[in-house]
């Protein structure tokens, strides 16, 4: 599972990267969630292409949006077979533009937040597949959904899920827009090496989407503990408490 996203650094260091054609100017997220806008990368035969989408993914046989589930995540291991992604899969494959994560560590009722980051600080080019969504009166909304694999040892004690997260050079082999052999971007869907990754705890205000500033990525010392509940008062009643009320 992957529901949380942060995209901090600077839109030419995006670009730079990715080597798109555009030049979008956004701000800095530091708590993406879905539903929201997302930018991702997207190729044809002409290049790379900066697109914004709307996180949450809807295949394009969907007749009523507000019954189907929120595809947040595709689970990389049926994406050639699952009907709600085999053809966005074979042809529309995308890159969320992302340079960390959020997951949670959950232990009884207490749900511990901590940043997924990259050790050199590096972009985060997380695997994903987009679909233009066509309703009934014409309308088309852009969507994508991020494909995630089996966690790594870093992500391992805390869930046991994470983001399809690419090298550098396994960008262009999973945009290929020539190529609709699902065989080989199925290669690509696998947990990233270990050491590219630290997981650091940080501050529980990243629980409500609300919150969206640098302070949540600030890494803290050790996990923050959840405040006690204040315990519950039993209300008193009288007889004649409700004649009081008007």
């Amino acid at each position: 599972m992957c529901g949380r996203i942060t995209i901090t650094q600077s839109p030419d260091v995006f670009r730079d990267f990715y080597d798109y054609s555009e030049r979008p100017n956004f701000p800095a997220r530091f708590n993406v969630a879905p539903t929201q806008p997302v930018p991702i990368v997207v190729a044809d035969r002409s290049g790379r292409h900066f697109q914004l989408v709307r996180w949450g993914f809807l295949p394009e046989w969907v007749k009523d949006p507000k019954a189907f589930p929120l595809l947040v995540n595709a689970r990389g291991e049926t994406l050639a077979t699952k009907p709600a992604f085999k053809a966005a899969f074979k042809r529309r494959r995308c890159i969320f533009l992302a340079d960390g994560f959020y997951e949670w560590q959950r232990q009884g009722g207490e749900k511990t937040p901590y940043l997924i980051r990259r050790r050199d600080r590096e972009l985060l080019p997380m695997a994903g597949l987009w679909e233009t969504y066509s309703d009934a009166s014409g309308g088309e909304i852009d969507t994508a959904a991020i494909v995630t694999t089996i966690a790594n040892g870093v992500l391992a004690p805390i869930h046991d899920r994470m983001p399809v997260i690419l090298s550098r050079e396994d960008v262009a082999r999973w945009l290929d827009p020539t190529n609709e052999n699902t065989d080989d971007a199925m290669r690509l869907v696998r947990p990233c090496p270990e050491d590219w990754l630290e997981m650091v705890p940080v501050s529980r205000r990243v629980n409500k989407v609300e919150n969206d500033d640098a302070t949540l990525i600030e890494a803290l010392a050790a996990p923050e503990r959840a405040l006690p509940k204040p315990p519950r008062t039993k209300q008193r009643f009288e007889d004649d408490a409700q004649g009081r009320l008007f």
